[in-house]
């Protein structure tokens, strides 16, 4: 993976192996995958050029929806921690022209949640 593994570790990241096998096809000429997270069956990629989520649906998962939006969409995106009750914390992020977040990912109450917002900001900056 690209510069910003090294500073996440491996701990909430997916495999890039497994990550290019299933969205290689949706990679242009140049574009590399920096780094990924898995949310069950979820991902979160980000590129050299783009954030994708990727949306398995339905009971086996197979269709699939690809969510592409490059960082210079990006404006603005929030990350809502996990409280005492509420055992889930959760990420969104918003587009030019939106008033609702174009993503919103929920994530189970550990650290990743921080790194995800990490590399948005590098990302996005």
């Amino acid at each position: 993976m690209g510069f910003l593994s090294g500073v996440l570790g491996n701990a909430s990241t997916a495999n890039e192996k497994d990550v290019e096998k299933e969205i290689g096809q949706l990679l242009i000429d140049d574009e590399e995958i920096e780094v990924a997270f898995k949310l069950i069956r979820d991902l979160i990629v980000f590129t050299n050029n783009r954030l994708i989520s990727v949306d398995k649906q339905g009971l086996t998962g197979k269709k699939v929806e690809y969510h592409s939006i490059p960082y210079k969409s990006v404006t603005h995106f929030s990350v809502e921690t996990a409280g005492t009750f509420d055992l889930d914390a959760e990420l969104k992020v918003w587009i030019s022209g939106a008033e609702t977040p174009a993503l919103a990912k929920q994530f189970k109450k550990d650290n990743s949640i921080y790194d995800i917002q990490k590399v948005l900001a590098t990302m996005c900056s």
